[in-house]
């Protein structure tokens, strides 16, 4: 983003901040232990009030495997409103026709049938700079309630997460799951939502499936 001109110093200086709202990514294999990856991410455009990045892991013979998109809030930093991205991401390339994962960064519909996995508390160490919970930190929560075995077991992984409302320090959330039969591709689908324990709201909501 700093590269590109819309860094921490641009965001700052126009009294706006950029909010994670929806992610996908999906690995097609696993890298061995030492493997050198390369990491390349671009900006692909503007739907409706998101800013979409997209990005791709590459052995260094070439092949990919791993590959995502993400969609991208542009809030007011003191009313955390959304504003309109193209006014900030007019002269960013849209990259047309480079696609790292066309269906990626969806919104999910709320799952019917989940039942308690686990629940957590904030804790210190999961805070961001921006005084809520890092995004990662929901991975691996959702890792946290799946059985080991079968995460190992998995050759292919896709994860598709939204997230809903923000988790402050002190906060805790139930994380209800339910496994669904995978789509094509797939053997295995699991439905995740987290739920504030406070009163119930949804804080967020996932896909994992699992091939």
């Amino acid at each position: 983003a700093a590269l590109l001109g819309v860094g921490e110093d641009f965001m700052k200086s126009n009294g706006i901040v950029w909010i994670l709202s929806r992610m996908s990514a999906v690995l097609e294999s696993r890298p061995g232990r030492g493997s050198r990856i390369r990491v390349r991410t671009w900006p692909r455009g503007t739907d409706r009030l998101f800013a979409i990045r997209d990005y791709e892991l590459k052995t260094e013979a070439g092949a990919v495997v791993g590959h995502g998109r993400s969609a991208w809030l542009i809030v007011d930093a003191a009313s955390f409103r959304p504003r309109r991205p193209e006014a900030f991401t007019a002269g960013l390339p849209t990259n047309e026709g480079l696609e790292a994962l066309t269906d990626g960064a969806l919104a999910l519909s709320a799952g019917d049938g989940l039942e308690r996995a686990g629940e957590r508390a904030v804790a210190y160490s999961d805070i961001d700079y921006n005084g809520h919970m890092n995004n990662a930190r929901y991975v691996q929560w959702i890792q946290d309630v799946m059985d080991p075995d079968t995460l190992n077991s998995a050759a292919r992984l896709r994860l598709d997460l939204n997230y809903l409302a923000e988790m402050k320090p002190g906060s805790a959330a139930g994380v209800f799951m339910k496994r669904d039969e995978g789509a094509a591709g797939w053997t295995s689908r699991y439905a995740l939502e987290g739920r504030a324990a406070i009163d119930g709201q949804t804080t967020f909501r996932a896909a994992l499936s699992l091939g």
